[in-house]
């Protein structure tokens, strides 16, 4: 299950690739137009800059902008960041491998060989699926309400 922590910053990096080009946005803003805890986002934030994801100026105008264009931050990024491992289990996880305790056979083990599909298939949409494409989808999503 996707993390609130995850959540919260692929909500962030949406409002921040809405606003992609223009002045840096404040925390608060960022807070306030997605309804996340300051506290929280803070944290968040700081953790993407670190990454390189954002990019952060203090003083007056100051604030958070992205550090690369909407279209070069993909989910697969974000998640791992916040989350780490994608994989549902450690034994078919591409960055985070570890073996299973309880496995003897690997290589022919049944629900390893399945959730290596279920990996593969989540991976190719969460590596195609960018902060853009989360913005324009969104976008078209409210024109089908109306």
């Amino acid at each position: 299950m996707l993390s609130k922590k995850t959540k919260y910053a692929i909500k962030a990096l949406m409002v921040l690739g809405r606003n992609y080009g223009n002045e840096p946005m404040q925390i608060v803003k960022i807070a306030q137009e997605e309804n996340i805890p300051k506290k929280f986002l803070e944290q968040i934030l700081l953790e993407m800059r670190n990454a390189g994801i954002l990019y952060s100026k203090k003083g007056a105008g100051g604030g958070y902008s992205l550090n690369k264009a909407p279209e070069d931050i993909f989910l697969s990024q974000v998640m791992r960041l916040i989350d780490g491992p994608i994989a549902l289990l450690p034994c078919v996880s591409l960055n985070f491998y570890r073996s299973c305790e309880e496995c003897t056979e690997e290589h022919a083990c049944g629900i390893r060989d399945t959730f290596v599909e279920v990996r593969n298939a989540m991976l190719q949409i969460l590596n195609d699926t960018s902060i853009a494409h989360l913005i324009s989808k969104e976008k078209e999503l409210n024109l089908n309400v109306d």
